[in-house]
């Protein structure tokens, strides 16, 4: 049944990055995204919460696990941060990273079959675990506004005025404002992740996993440092922040 669930969420996701492509083709915005995009984060709840449920645990035991709960962070912060901003063709840039995370996760031998139940749990565990995700959800989200300056620049020097994209894009200083957010929110989260990782008992073998996730902090804190201290241009912000989060992928080959 979860296994259906999350099928179901992948799906809702990539109708509702389709239907958004087809509503800026025709040079209109794509207002029904969100509510797409809403009924697979219900469904992405549910798994989860199935998940959980059979955990006896935070649903984050193994990497399928994972990138769904990534997801569903991606899915919620847009849904919290895209119609805030009135940055509706957000969704379409985010859709497709929720459908591949999930179609990853769908995959034989990814997700664990059926869930084990796990013993002896602790608290400062699960609160490095769930905040550690919620974080990379927040960056991701970053990302993809990074990616979307990088598409209306092009845009704008290419001269591309009159396409459908470029007419739904969002204004400049919103996509930059909604970053740059996002980016001290992720980057608050993840402060708390790692403080919980410290705090929690672990052996030899998760100092790796600490290392990275404490690389990936500094490399957050030295952008948003160098951002408030010096300053930087919406194209090198951009694309740092896309650059950094995909480094930053590489941590979860320590989980």
């Amino acid at each position: 049944m979860d296994r259906w669930l999350l099928i179901t969420a992948t799906l809702l996701a990539a109708i509702g990055g389709a239907w958004g492509m087809i509503s800026v083709h025709r040079g209109r915005r794509s207002r029904l995204t969100t509510l797409w995009m809403l009924l697979a984060l219900l469904c992405q709840l549910a798994f989860l919460g199935m998940r959980g449920e059979a955990r006896a645990a935070c649903p984050l035991a193994d990497r399928g696990e994972i990138l769904v709960f990534l997801s569903w962070s991606l899915t919620l912060f847009y849904l919290l941060v895209g119609p805030a901003y009135r940055i509706s063709l957000l969704g379409v840039f985010t859709a497709p990273v929720v459908v591949v995370f999930q179609t990853i996760a769908l995959l034989p031998g990814v997700l664990d079959v059926p869930p084990v139940k796990l013993t002896g749990g602790n608290p400062m565990h699960e609160t490095h675990a769930a905040t550690s995700v919620l974080a990379y959800g927040a960056l991701a989200l970053a990302a993809v506004a990074g990616v979307m300056f990088l598409v209306l620049d092009r845009q704008l020097k290419e001269q591309h005025l009159k396409s459908g994209l470029f007419r739904n894009l969002p204004p400049v200083r919103e996509l930059l404002v909604s970053l740059e957010r996002l980016l001290w929110l992720g980057g608050g989260l993840l402060t708390i992740g790692i403080l919980a990782g410290f705090l929690m008992p672990h052996d030899t073998a998760a100092l790796g996993h600490l290392l990275a996730a404490l690389a990936v902090w500094t490399g957050y804190a030295v952008l948003l440092g160098v951002k408030t201290v010096r300053g930087l241009t919406g194209r090198r912000l951009s694309l740092l922040t896309v650059a950094l989060f995909v480094l930053s992928l590489g941590v979860f080959a320590f989980v």
